[in-house]
């Protein structure tokens, strides 16, 4: 099929390999969209498109060490998947979820525009009310920050604030008439704030005629200045302008009646429903030009840091520096060498390495950096030194860590004391599920090295328990001569399997058993009735090692399909977990349907809420051309992974097969427990051999649901901000404890602390952040409140949390114009958009690097490029 060739003024081409979308309805916010307007176009569609195409064009132009080209016609005529693409370029089984938890980031903060109480109703963050100027200047800001808070390496403040631009520059071409005024290429000027927004509308220009149907096509008077249509009643439609239009503006009542918005197919939303195709088009291609935008400033690494393009995740340690673990310092320092020279230069190589050093009374700072050579000579700079005593300011590193830890990355804690700071618990426990982040913590309790101010409880260790639990990780008590040996075995992330019988499928390798306690003896049999016990270090089933009280076993590739039994004999509780490497595996939301409204779609929800429908997104990872479709059945709750069953649901696919996304509604009777609990996917693949997958983090559910809200952009030193807390119950009665904290620790006071909800009840609070005058620019600020229900069985607390980069204030406004990219980008535009994820809960333009994979940044190189700041 013949290429279209589309101008445009920031590229130098853009390629659409097929006619573009289907008929189709607009820009309402996600997948759950479809069901107030079928066959639409979301904003959710939009930017996973957007992001897959320049990602493809990234791949095109960088062709991967050691294997061969892609080339864009190999993928003409499919949809593009992310799992081809990825499988394509890295090779087949590469895992693809921080790429798809990235971009999940960019498309839930995208579609929280129209859900949250201060931004739903904004004119200038939809482009609504002829607010063109103020809309392109709080767009043009967004970006900015994004950019910032990328340089400043918090990615995941630079995705929230880039899905928060791309949703007003899509409104821009749903909300106003621009493809009306018969333009076929996205704005111009929209993207810099140096040019002049030419051709608007002014006060007293009469802009639309009268409609009295649902369906008004001729409805504006044909002037040829740009407006956009008024919503609601702030501000109020003045005469002869345009509404928004649809059933729930209230505007379009009053004459002139009617809208102009294209948000969707459906007349009952859209007045102009027709022109919905046009009017996506451009905004995708907008929203393509914005990403190349991104890439250009950051580079390539840089840009694949941002959206995690890199299968590889992060390397985390949190460091007990007390006189004491001289040795666990040293087995820091060996397991961090042998990741970097292991995965330098690859595509495994770690995206950042991140260092939180603690002691008593103190703890941090943070050091990161994408430079592993800085981070070792960091690492190896640091020494056991003074202290001694127990405990230690373990848990507030831990959460500084976490802060600055890219998602589904493992964190190491090396330490020899328990926690001073126990009082943490909770929030790192929420803090690590937002993130995806498994903690695992190496302890090497011994009495003799501490010394003791106090009697300390013998469960002084059980926050390190209850972290690892809901992380997904796991605590290992040790001694000083294995330390080593035992950072090694558990250095790999891997996926976690059902402890005393689990089952192995084709698709599954690299099996490694972990046993730690007081172990007697153990015994492995496989399906086929061949067995091993703890006596044989090489048997016939694998090889057997042994470090004090922590046994692992790796077994023999590949595995025997069927199901395989240990058989455990042990003083105590003894602690067995299987993990093993798959390509095929799945990740997990939830969320809240919102079907009424001018913006029906899928609220989404960090941990499920007691009381309310929830539905449950499930999203199959590794379903590539070359590995055999899963046909899932359904979900089974579990009180842990191998526990009581607490519910059991069956799923529905959405959407094309190819998409592997389905979904389940989860009845409130089921959504009572006090615990977290473990979801496990049970299926086939189309020869019918059963398949079976864990999710490594548990779920909770939490009794209510807090919204913080904030200023939309950036903190200033010695600026005082003012943030919102809206506590909404659907259950009860609760009596609930509000905690806040800041870090870094700035000044912050409430007023609230404690209140009482019964069903379906509400409650508001406010918070008064102060940001000292010596606030370092361009460093995070994160705002974290919880809301703890007293009761005899506590339940997990819910939560929220804002993010904030400082920043100067008045930001710098001027961006240069870098005129025509060097860069064509392709757009793999085709009949069915479902291109991406919705998952749970991160140089210069046109400049020349050097030879190598784009992966690795470029070290020693200094460009200066002439160009304005944002």
């Amino acid at each position: 099929m013949a290429f279209l060739k589309v101008p445009h003024p920031c590229l130098s081409s853009l390629f659409l390999l097929f006619p573009w979308f289907r008929p189709a309805s607009g820009f309402f916010p996600n997948i759950w969209s479809l069901v107030a307007a079928p066959n639409s176009i979301t904003h959710q569609d939009l930017t996973e498109e957007a992001a897959l195409n320049v990602t493809l064009q990234l791949f095109l132009e960088r062709p991967p060490p050691g294997r061969n080209p892609l080339h864009l016609e190999d993928f003409q005529g499919r949809i593009l998947l992310v799992d081809d693409l990825f499988a394509a370029y890295f090779g087949l089984g590469t895992p693809t979820r921080r790429f798809r938890a990235a971009l999940g980031e960019v498309t839930r903060a995208n579609a929280a525009q129209d859900f949250l109480s201060v931004t739903r109703n904004d004119p200038e963050l939809h482009f609504d009310a002829e607010q063109l100027v103020g809309s392109r200047a709080r767009l043009v800001g967004s970006l900015r920050e994004a950019l910032h808070a990328a340089n400043a390496l918090e990615y995941n403040l630079a995705r929230q604030r880039l899905g928060a631009m791309l949703h007003g520059l899509q409104d821009f071409y749903s909300h106003s008439n621009w493809v009306e005024l018969g333009e076929q290429q996205p704005h111009p000027d929209l993207l810099w704030p140096g040019r002049k927004f030419k051709n608007l509308a002014q006060v007293g220009d009469l802009m639309c005629s009268d409609c009295e149907e649902l369906s008004c096509p001729g409805n504006l008077l044909g002037s040829v200045f740009l407006t956009s249509g008024y919503f609601g009643t702030k501000p109020p439609k003045p005469p002869g302008k345009c509404s928004h239009g649809g059933h729930f503006d209230q505007s379009s009542h009053d004459i002139p009646r009617g809208g102009i918005n294209k948000d969707s197919t459906s007349p009952a939303f859209s007045p102009h429903h027709d022109l919905h195709p046009q009017a996506a088009q451009l905004a995708l291609q907008a929203s393509i030009q914005a990403l190349n935008l991104l890439r250009g400033y950051l580079g390539d690494a840089g840009f694949s840091r941002f959206l995690q393009i890199s299968p590889a995740s992060g390397l985390s340690f949190v460091l007990d520096t007390t006189g004491s673990m001289g040795e666990e310092i040293n087995a820091a320092k060996i397991q961090a060498r042998r990741i970097i020279d292991q995965r330098r230069g690859g595509p495994m190589e770690p995206t950042h390495y991140i260092l939180v050093p603690f002691h008593d009374p103190g703890f941090g700072p943070v050091f990161k950096t994408s430079d592993p050579d800085a981070f070792w000579k960091h690492l190896n700079s640091i020494h056991a030194l003074g202290g001694g005593d127990e405990p230690e300011m373990c848990l507030s590193a831990l959460e500084l860590a976490l802060l600055h830890t890219p998602q589904f990355s493992d964190i190491f804690v090396f330490t020899d004391a328990s926690p001073k700071d126990a009082y943490l618990t909770n929030r790192i426990e929420a803090l690590s599920q937002k993130q995806h982040c498994k903690v695992t913590f190496l302890v090497t309790e011994d009495p003799s090295r501490r010394i003791r101010r106090e009697v300390l409880s013998p469960k002084r260790f059980e926050p390190y328990q209850a972290i690892a639990v809901a992380s997904g990780g796991e605590v290992i008590f040790t001694k000083d001569r294995h330390i080593q040996n035992v950072a090694n075995v558990v250095g790999e992330s891997m996926m976690d399997m059902g402890p005393l019988r689990f089952h192995v499928d084709k698709m599954l390798h690299g099996v490694i058993i972990h046993f730690h306690g007081e172990i007697s003896t153990f015994r492995i049999s496989d399906p086929t009735g061949i067995s091993q016990d703890i006596s044989q270090d090489w048997g016939p089933l694998g090889h057997i090692q042994c470090f004090g009280q922590f046994w692992t076993v790796k077994l023999n590739d590949p595995p025997q399909v069927g199901t395989w039994i240990i058989e455990i004999t042990a003083q105590g509780t003894p602690r067995v977990r299987v993990k093993a490497k798959t390509s095929l595996d799945f990740l997990f939301s939830f969320g809240i349907p919102i079907k009424n409204g001018p913006h029906p779609g899928l609220y989404p929800l960090n941990q499920p809420i007691a009381g309310l429908h929830t539905l449950l997104l499930i999203e199959v990872m590794g379903l590539v051309s070359d590995i055999p479709n899963m046909n899932c059945f359904y979900v089974i709750l579990r009180g842990n992974p191998e526990g009581e069953e607490l519910a059991h649901v069956t799923l529905e696919p959405t959407g094309v097969p190819e998409r592997g996304l389905f979904t389940a509604f989860l009845d409130p009777k089921n959504l009572l427990s006090q615990r977290h609990f473990f979801l496990e996917l049970i299926g086939q693949d189309d020869k019918g051999f059963n398949l079976q997958r864990i999710a490594s983090q548990p779920c909770a559910v939490v009794p209510v649901l807090l919204e913080l809200y904030g200023p939309s952009g950036p903190l200033s030193p010695g600026q005082q901000v003012l943030l919102s807390l809206q506590i909404s119950s659907f259950s009860g009665p609760w009596d609930l404890i509000i905690t806040a904290s800041v870090s870094p620790s700035f000044p912050l006071t409430s007023n609230l602390s404690r209140v009482h909800l019964g069903q379906n009840e509400s409650a508001w609070g406010q918070f008064w952040l102060q940001v000292p005058s010596s606030a370092t620019l361009d460093s995070l600020v994160t705002v974290t409140v919880t809301a703890e229900a007293k009761s005899k069985d506590p339940s997990p607390p819910a939560y929220a949390l804002l993010q904030f980069l400082v920043q100067a204030f008045p930001p710098q406004e001027q961006l240069d114009d870098l005129g025509p990219s060097s860069r064509p980008s392709h757009n793999i535009a085709r009949p069915d958009l479902y291109t991406s994820t919705l998952v749970p809960q991160s140089n210069g333009a046109g400049s020349t690097m050097e030879a190598g994979p784009w992966w690795v940044p470029m070290r020693g190189l200094l460009l200066v490029l002439g160009i304005a700041v944002w």
